[in-house]
């Protein structure tokens, strides 16, 4: 059963903290790991892979999001099959601990997890209420609930001005298009069977979302809604990250066990990097007894990306100047969202 709620700073206090305008001394980043079976939170040292701690959470954890001034990080606690949960877990960086845990109500599955601007908010894919939801986190309340549809809303992400939300449906195989200034969902756009992963450009113009059943990965333009262009990957693609300078769409396979590179500007893919480890003795998972990559994230320099072995209880450390595995670093059980967050 989830945790119960954490009550370690009043509203007050975390109203303050959330408000508070000074930026922070920027270290060496930390990796935060998300381990769906140990409801936890990792973080590791990107020097050389280390446990710098480990934060109890509630279960299930499939997403983590870091505010953009680092001061945050907000986890989207989403159950256990059968049992499902309705909690997002607030982390306060400077302290390191969790200083709220948000309870959503009706409104379970707790899954995409986007910070609007201001950082004190966010937005949220619920699967069960098929909703997205505006989350106020220093009051820790729902503001706004979207109706947006069902098969099972996943994965989103804002446009630039974060006027609009792009959310994808797994089972309906679909991109929902939110305006969030109007509190409505405005647009669907078929895209192909499975659809789970999404990322979108530095411009905002293209939207690219993953297909797990077709193997490929879609593009929509944001401006007419219509699928542009349609790139091939490996087996299951299951999400979908950019380099920091735009220039790569890297995309998890999750049957094959591959990273898919994909130049952006070009639209084809130019590497294919292998993730399972010849030999290793991997976790059943959905998949059977699989490597099963599925979250990643890059550098700010753009020289590494770190992928979840979700099968193998690790990381993978991905040389971007070579495209090939540079280290396998332990995590909890389980691992799957990975995100960047500043040491200080």
């Amino acid at each position: 059963m989830p945790h119960a709620p954490h009550t370690l700073f009043t509203r007050t206090c975390l109203a303050a903290l959330l408000l508070a305008g000074a930026s922070l001394a920027h270290a060496d980043d930390l990796l935060l790991v998300g381990n769906k079976d140990g409801a936890s939170v990792s973080a590791l040292s990107l020097k050389d892979g280390k446990q710098v701690l480990r934060l109890p959470v509630s279960t299930g954890p499939h997403e983590v999001i870091v505010a953009a001034d680092g001061r945050l990080a907000v986890v989207g606690n989403y159950g256990a099959q059968g049992v499902a949960n309705n909690r997002l877990s607030v982390i306060d960086w400077l302290s390191r601990k969790v200083v709220r845990t948000i309870d959503l109500g009706q409104d379970s599955r707790p899954h995409g997890i986007r910070f609007l601007p201001d950082n004190h908010r966010v937005v949220v894919t619920t699967e069960d209420s098929e909703r997205l939801l505006v989350v106020d986190l220093a009051q820790g309340k729902v503001l706004q609930r979207i109706a947006i549809g069902g098969g099972q809303p996943h994965m989103v992400v804002l446009s630039p001005t974060a006027d609009r939300a792009y959310v994808t449906h797994v089972k309906d195989g679909s991109l929902s298009v939110v305006d969030l200034a109007q509190q409505r969902k405005i647009a669907t756009v078929p895209t192909g069977h499975s659809t789970e992963g999404i990322a979108i450009n530095q411009a905002g113009t293209e939207v690219w979302v993953s297909n797990r059943e077709d193997n490929d990965v879609a593009i929509v333009d944001t401006r007419t809604l219509k699928v542009t262009d349609r790139i091939k990957t490996g087996q299951f693609p299951i999400r979908i990250v950019m380099t920091p300078d735009g220039q790569y769409a890297l995309v998890t396979c999750a049957k094959s066990a591959e990273l898919a590179v994909i130049d952006v500007a070009q639209k084809r893919e130019v590497r294919r990097v292998n993730l399972a480890f010849e030999g290793a003795q991997y976790r059943k998972t959905l998949l059977g007894a699989a490597a099963l990559p599925i979250g990643a994230v890059v550098s700010a320099d753009g020289k590494h990306a770190y992928v979840a072995i979700s099968g193998g209880d690790e990381v993978a450390v991905i040389d971007t100047a070579t495209w090939t595995v540079q280290a396998r670093w332990p995590a909890g059980p389980e691992p799957d969202a990975l995100a960047l967050v500043p040491e200080a």
